[in-house]
Formats: C-alpha cells, structure tokens, sequence
C-alpha cells in the first residue's frame, strides 16, 4: 500500500450520529439552497483568481458553513503571513472551507477528485493541488512542488492523516507532506478542527468510509445547533525540529493534547 493510501476503521453505520427528523426537512431543504447560492456566488468570481483580497475569500468561505447551518467558533493566534504549510486533522467536507476560513490556500487533495462530476473541475479550476495517492514514484515530485510554492510564500493546506475519521479517534500524521515545509524554511501551522452538537463532541458532519456528499451534506443541513470549533495552536517556526518524524510528531502532538483538555472541559 502506497504511503498516499492510509485509511480509517470509521464507517457510517458505526460511527456518524442520525440528525434530524420529519420537522427538520423544510429546514434542511432551506439550507442546502443558500449554500448553492453561496458557492454559485463564489463560482462566478472564481475567474478572478488571487485577485480577490485575503479577508472577502475567508468570509465567502465562513458563509458557505454558515449557509449550511453550522456556527463557526475560530481561536488562538493570528495565522502568519508568508509561505506557510497548514496541516489539521480531518473529519468533514466542512474542514475545506473551515480552514480556508483561517487563512485561503492552496488545497492538497486526492486526485480522484478532479474526476468528480461538476466539484472536480472547480477545485481544479480553483487550485488545488492533486496528489496520485497510488504511485509512490509520484511523491518526491510532489513533495519538491509543495515545497517551491511554500518558498514563493504561498499557504499550503494538507490533511496528514490522509483519509477522513469520525471525530471520536484519529489517525497518525504522515511524514511525507512535512518535508516540503522543511525544504522551503517555512513555519507549519497546527490547527484542530472539531465539531459540537447540543455543547456535546458529534460526529454528524462526518464524511467517512462509503459515506455520499449527498448523505453528509443532509445529514449536516438537518441538524439543530451544530457549532464548528477551528483552534488555531501555536506555530512550529523552521528549524525547531530537526527533521520530517519529529516535525509531524510535534504537530499531531499539540492537536491531541489540546483535543484532550477541550474535551474534558465539555464534560465538567
């Protein structure tokens, strides 16, 4: 198996809580419809590319959540500008533009993706970066092209765990991405994201194992009260950590402990 290609034990049936019910169709129905119009909204614009500033980009993008009826509750320190490598765990679709909602960046993702009907030619469109998860030749390439972006002091975001978990557990960082944070000289930038429904942890904005967009993105719609949580941690500065192993070890390491202390303080 290809270093591209871990995967997750969480499955839809085991792990992702039912939301909604009969009441909460119209609701859902509405929700869904404004999120259409935000992206659409942002599918117009999409032509004018970087030119559009940082702060209207990370507000589309907090709209597109909000529009799906998902409060957004982001904290910690301002995220550096410059090149700039964001990793975080992942659990939902909604962690694309939770983090875009951070700081806007080009987005790394499996390249199964650009085949996807409609969404694979806007994210292409977009900018986001593919990776062929299945060819092992492929990775250094991709490293070196990670890294030549970070040093032309764009924002990366990559998703180390490299597969979608419920929310409940989560996998180890992959190694690979870190080294073209190490080769360009830029920081890297630790956020965890989770999600709350009714104050407790959920795992309803799921989007694991054979789960459909369609599925999650109802499911998510049809819920009441459901709040992102985004925390950014503090930034590892370049050469504080001597190579790829312990620079991933220390970034997944400040998104457990502080996923440990936000999950025991909700349970006082």
């Amino acid at each position: 198996m290809s270093v591209w290609l871990p995967s997750a034990p969480c499955t839809p049936r085991a792990c992702v809580e039912a939301t909604g019910s009969a009441t909460a169709v119209p609701r859902a129905v509405l929700r869904l419809a404004a999120v259409l119009v935000v992206v659409a909204t942002g599918v117009v614009l999409l032509p004018l590319g970087g030119r559009i500033p940082a702060g209207p980009v990370r507000r589309w993008c907090r709209a597109i959540v909000r529009a799906a009826g998902v409060r957004v509750r982001i904290t910690g320190p301002a995220v550096p500008t410059g090149g700039l490598l964001i990793v975080a765990n992942h659990i939902s679709w909604l962690d694309i533009p939770l983090l875009a909602a951070v700081r806007p960046a080009r987005m790394l993702a499996k390249s199964e993706i650009r085949r996807w009907p409609v969404a694979g030619g806007l994210a292409a469109r977009g900018g986001v970066l593919f990776i062929e998860r299945d060819r092992l030749r492929a990775l250094p390439d991709t490293v070196a092209r990670i890294a030549g972006l970070l040093r032309d002091g764009a924002a990366v975001v990559a998703f180390p765990e490299g597969s979608t978990w419920c929310g409940r557990a989560q996998g180890h960082f992959r190694r690979a991405v870190f080294q073209a944070a190490l080769d360009a000289g830029v920081p890297v930038q630790p956020v965890h994201i989770h999600y709350r429904l009714a104050g407790v942890a959920s795992t309803a904005p799921a989007f694991v194992g054979n789960d459909s967009l369609l599925a999650s993105l109802w499911r998510v719609a049809s819920a009441r009260g459901l709040v992102a949580e985004v925390e950014v941690r503090p930034t590892l500065a370049p050469g504080s950590h001597p190579d790829r192993r312990e620079l991933a070890r220390a970034a997944q390491g400040g998104l457990r402990s502080q996923g440990a202390r936000a999950s025991a303080l909700a349970h006082r």
